[in-house]
């Protein structure tokens, strides 16, 4: 996911998206304990995906406490 996707989404959206990111990296990390994990990387792609949505989400409400 890139920022310009983030952007596109609702609220809703990204309410649904950052909660199934939070359980993937909680699977995640439940997996890299009990087995090996083949890509490494999925940690901090999936990190920086709850963080751009974080912000996005972030955002829209400054926009919406100063409208």
């Amino acid at each position: 996911m890139n920022a310009a996707e983030a952007h596109k989404m609702n609220d809703e959206e990204i309410t649904v998206e950052l909660r199934r990111l939070s359980r993937k990296l909680f699977d995640l990390r439940s997996q890299s304990v009990t087995e090996k994990i083949e890509d490494v990387s999925q940690f901090s792609k999936i990190r920086r995906d709850i963080s751009r949505l974080k912000t996005v989400r972030r955002e829209r409400e400054l926009e919406k406490a100063q409208a």
